[in-house]
């Protein structure tokens, strides 16, 4: 499923880690903390962000 976020929100979202800025990877389906310190990548599933942090993938962590 692809990630189909308004630009608007994505603007106004933010990494519940850092507080960076998000941007969208549409090949996992999820959103990526910018922040270099940070990037975690938060599932979104059925179109809405899981901005959890326990939920989250760390960064060099491949997903299955």
């Amino acid at each position: 499923m692809a990630v189909e976020l308004a630009s608007e929100l994505l603007e106004i979202l933010a990494c519940p880690n850092c507080h960076g800025g998000l941007a969208v990877d549409h090949d996992r389906d999820e959103l990526v903390c910018t922040s270099p310190d940070c990037q975690l990548a938060y599932p979104v599933q059925g179109g809405i962000p899981v901005l959890l942090i326990d939920e989250a993938r760390p960064p060099k962590q491949k997903s299955e």
